[in-house]
């Protein structure tokens, strides 16, 4: 066996090039850090002046006439403590929401579920799982004009259910992402052990998997809700909104994102004050939602 002996000048020059390769990789590294500080300090920048605009035009509008009062054709160019409030638009909103989380989750629930656990490796599995990513990531619009065409013509008008069905398309493929992600994190030896005690499938499913999946599928369906709460355009061409309190799913029915839009655009300082009141509320909900969501997340682990 032989053995290589370096002479002097070889190794001093390989320390050199360690030293240079060691002060290049450091030179890189500080440089993406600070970059990516950089980047941190400017999304930060923005969020917070988006919040405290939001806060401050906001805040300034906000108050128990605004919340309990419905819009006011007569309050154009009047005081804004008599102009009207978001009442109906609040209402309007939580009953599409619900209707609509409703009718998405079961049905991404249970798509999400045949993915992970029946359609595996399937051509037909994956055929609905790229059918899911594209409606994922298709613009809001879209799904209002499918409603619209669906639903909103047959009926001979916009209508509060037409509203609530054009969001539980945007629900359900947050809620088969979700569903699919999380079930695929529970180890397979969980399932052969509750299959080997003679189990059928679908009890291994609802009582062990979904158990062990509860905390992250909670999680998609709450964003899912953050996500609609604040969804414009679906409803400007569903349910379309009106300017009083309505109950009635078969009629157009207001909702906050499009009384904000609404009032936004009127060109009267006091309906724009509570455009900003409104604005300030659904973001509130979404981030409510969200932290309540990653609150959920963390307990379970």
């Amino acid at each position: 066996m032989s053995t290589t002996t370096l002479s002097p000048l070889s190794k001093a020059r390989n320390e050199s090039a360690a030293r240079s390769l060691g002060r290049r990789r450091k030179f890189v590294d500080s440089a993406v850090k600070w970059l990516c500080l950089a980047a941190t300090v400017a999304g930060l920048f923005f969020l917070a002046s988006i919040m405290g605009t939001l806060l401050w035009r906001g805040l300034e509008s906000l108050s128990l006439n605004t919340l309990l009062t419905e819009f006011k054709p007569t309050s154009y160019g009047e005081d804004t403590a008599q102009a009207g409030g978001l009442r109906h638009a609040i209402i309007g909103s939580l009953i599409q929401t619900a209707i609509g989380t409703v009718i998405g989750t079961p049905i991404g629930l249970l798509v999400g579920t045949y993915l992970a656990e029946y359609a595996r490796g399937s051509a037909f599995g994956n055929a609905v799982r790229f059918v899911s990513d594209v409606l994922l990531s298709a613009p809001s619009i879209l799904i209002g004009l499918f409603i619209y065409q669906l639903v909103v013509l047959p009926m001979g008008g916009f209508s509060g259910i037409a509203g609530a069905l054009a969001l539980a398309i945007i629900v359900i493929p947050v809620v088969v992402r979700t569903t699919e992600d999380m079930l695929q994190l529970i180890p397979n030896t969980l399932r052969e052990a509750v299959i080997g005690l003679g189990a059928p499938k679908w009890k291994m499913i609802t009582l062990v998997c979904y158990k062990a999946a509860a905390s992250g599928i909670l999680t998609g369906i709450l964003l899912a809700v953050a996500r609609i709460a604040g969804e414009t355009a679906p409803l400007l061409l569903t349910s379309f909104g009106n300017n009083v309190t309505s109950l009635d799913l078969s009629s157009a029915m207001a909702s906050l994102p499009i009384a904000i839009y609404q009032q936004a655009n009127s060109g009267f300082p006091d309906l724009i004050r509570i455009a900003w009141s409104g604005a300030l509320l659904v973001t509130l909900g979404v981030l409510a939602i969200n932290i309540i969501a990653r609150a959920v997340l963390r307990g379970r682990h």
